[in-house]
């Protein structure tokens, strides 16, 4: 009968040579199930078979009562599930105590929009050089158009139609593409770097559409960087990334009148539900501006409050 710990152990080990797993990958398996391992031990479990439904159960409800995260709850299990599969496939146990388990529901963490004055603020921000047209595009792109940062600095000129205002956009490694569209802001900005900004980057020929000093393809982490330099304007601290523009991009859309469908499609998501946690920003942002702009809606609740 096969310790747990040299269970564990045996998997790691598996983890980083049979499958190549990463450093950081084996490391956080490891840590993940070290903390079961002690947790098992304390109840006088110390053979792999010894771990039973109950003992997994009521290790959950140890974190559940420290309150920790659902992430974090759900991630232990997902390395606990790993360890006792893989040690059925190798035979060294005969039961899979996590089998019959479900993870615990995560609260889904709606995404942050930027306000119109807040997008104004952020497109105004990038100067007149070179690298200040390229950013102002790269913004009005990723706010116009909805492109995630990997999608956006993939695309190379020829992906661009100035005329249809329509982009080919490649999906991930698997050679899938969609067309997304961009509005006039981001065709006048897109068009002043084409035609001013682009030319003063290029050093030598390159097919991408957004070059960086060197005059090479810019990176993912070029877009990023280029969010923390004009995350502070009109002396106010944004929380913007690329993200935050797609989020933007989403919500906004929604709050104005297009279909869910529409926007699932301009987004490239797979399902409809990825798409409809937009929606409960939306009626966040309506409901706000209920109780802002209504005459009577905070007059009700101040006479609520007093009976009370």
């Amino acid at each position: 009968m096969i310790g747990l710990d040299d269970l564990i152990d045996r998997y790691l080990q598996s983890l980083r040579f049979v499958r190549r797993a990463s450093d950081n990958t084996v490391a956080a398996y490891g840590a993940d199930l070290a903390a079961f391992g002690q947790f098992a031990e304390e109840g006088g479990a110390r053979a792999a078979e010894d771990v039973t439904l109950a003992l997994v159960r009521a290790y959950l409800a140890r974190m559940s009562e420290a309150d920790y995260a659902p992430a974090t709850v759900a991630r232990r299990l997902s390395a606990l599930r790993s360890l006792y599969r893989w040690a059925r496939r190798q035979a060294l146990t005969s039961a899979d105590p996590t089998r019959s388990l479900r993870s615990p529901r995560q609260r889904r963490r709606l995404p942050g929009a930027l306000r119109p004055a807040e997008v104004e603020a952020l497109m105004e921000a990038p100067g007149q050089t070179a690298a200040g047209l390229r950013d102002r595009a790269i913004l009005e792109l990723l706010y116009g158009s909805g492109l995630r940062a990997s999608e956006l600095v993939g695309l190379d000129v020829g992906d661009v139609d100035m005329v249809t205002r329509e982009i080919r956009v490649r999906m991930g490694k698997g050679g899938q593409q969609r067309m997304s569209l961009f509005g006039e802001p981001a065709s006048d900005a897109l068009g002043r770097y084409l035609r001013e900004g682009r030319p003063r980057l290029a050093s030598a020929p390159c097919s991408a559409l957004f070059l960086n000093k060197l005059g090479g393809r810019l990176s993912d982490r070029g877009v990023r960087r280029l969010f923390d330099k004009y995350a502070s304007v009109g002396g106010e601290r944004l929380k913007a990334t690329p993200h935050t523009l797609r989020h933007t991009f989403a919500t906004h859309l929604l709050a104005n009148g297009a279909d869910l469908r529409s926007v699932q499609q301009l987004l490239g998501h797979a399902g409809i539900g990825t798409t409809q946690i937009y929606t409960h920003l939306t009626v966040d942002h309506l409901r706000a501006e209920h109780d802002r702009a209504h005459p009577l809606a905070g007059a009700s609740r101040d006479a609520d409050d007093q009976e009370d």
